[in-house]
């Protein structure tokens, strides 16, 4: 496979995931201020590293203000707009290595946002978020039921695995460390139903931790669903195990590995036996920085292995 193309379907991954990710965020945050009379703005600006950025354009910080930045501003590199219409670009150059069903999903979510972002002023931002984040799960379900298990499937799922575990790493680390600024395992003054609530919304799993713990929400617990349950989806020990097997799958395709197949399963392993006591007792924010230090190691590494920059 050329590197180019590998390169495209990569980046289509990870841009397509980040648009779902973010509508599930704003979705999330949108839902929890209602029901708590929250302001969490900045939070969210924060956690992609746009505080500053968001702040000199709405200083008022309102969620309204909020959704318009972080899904129709084009000036904003991580909005929701620039992802989709960056993930298509991508797609329409391997249009070959996609089927139609993924292609026409991915061009119908694109055709919708342009035509959402020309009549923007009478837009409901609600309904906009709610349709990107349907339609990003179309898409990748129809990935998921008609591609082709090739290197184009492995080189699209490091994309979209490695954006996932980053965004997960990053809401756990803002909105945690904002309900529990020590970073400790359990709450002192009583739980805060919505805040944590909204944590697991922003990846699927509120229900899903019902499931699994039938208790109440406890900090340490979400922590634990979120870094290392491999069967959780969004979780990053699942993220990581999806990782480090696309990489052994394109091992066994080219009959080499590198220095990126040894990062990936390094970090896989180290999530496998991992255990919530000891990342608590070396501190959740150091472990959640490191976390994402490595995976930029890791992202960079896989560029240049596959010739992807």
């Amino acid at each position: 496979m050329l590197s180019s193309t590998a390169k495209n379907l990569y980046w289509m991954g990870r841009y397509l995931q980040r648009a779902e990710n973010m509508a599930r965020l704003l979705e999330a945050t949108q839902r929890t201020a209602l029901q708590s009379s929250k302001t969490e703005a900045f939070d969210v600006a924060e956690m992609y590293g746009l505080a500053d950025a968001f702040e000199a354009i709405h200083p008022d910080g309102e969620l309204p203000q909020l959704i318009d930045f972080m899904t129709l501003n084009v000036e904003n590199p991580s909005s929701v707009i620039n992802s989709v219409r960056a993930a298509r670009d991508n797609a329409r150059a391997e249009r070959n290595n996609l089927t139609t069903d993924v292609w026409e999903s991915l061009n119908g979510l694109w055709l919708e946002v342009a035509a959402i972002a020309r009549r923007r002023r009478s837009v409901d931002r609600g309904a906009f978020v709610e349709t990107v984040k349907k339609q990003t799960v179309m898409i990748a379900g129809a990935a998921q039921s008609t591609l082709l298990r090739d290197e184009a499937w492995n080189f699209l799922s490091l994309g979209t695995y490695l954006e996932r575990a980053d965004n997960t790493i990053r809401i756990l680390d803002v909105k945690y460390h904002r309900l529990q600024p020590d970073g400790a395992p359990q709450a002192r003054d009583g739980v805060d139903y919505y805040g944590w609530s909204e944590i697991l919304t922003c990846i699927g799993a509120l229900r899903t931790y019902r499931r699994v713990y039938r208790a109440r929400i406890e900090p340490r617990k979400v922590a634990e669903l979120m870094i290392l349950r491999r069967d959780l989806p969004r979780s990053i020990h699942h993220c990581l195990w999806q990782l480090d097997l696309s990489m052994r799958e394109l091992a066994e395709l080219y009959g080499n590995r590198g220095e990126a197949d040894r990062q990936a399963g390094a970090l896989h392993a180290e999530l496998r036996y991992g255990r919530i006591d000891d990342i608590f007792e070396a501190g959740l924010r150091d472990f959640l920085e490191d976390l994402r230090d490595r995976l930029d190691e890791l992202s960079s590494e896989i560029g240049r292995q596959f010739l992807l920059d």
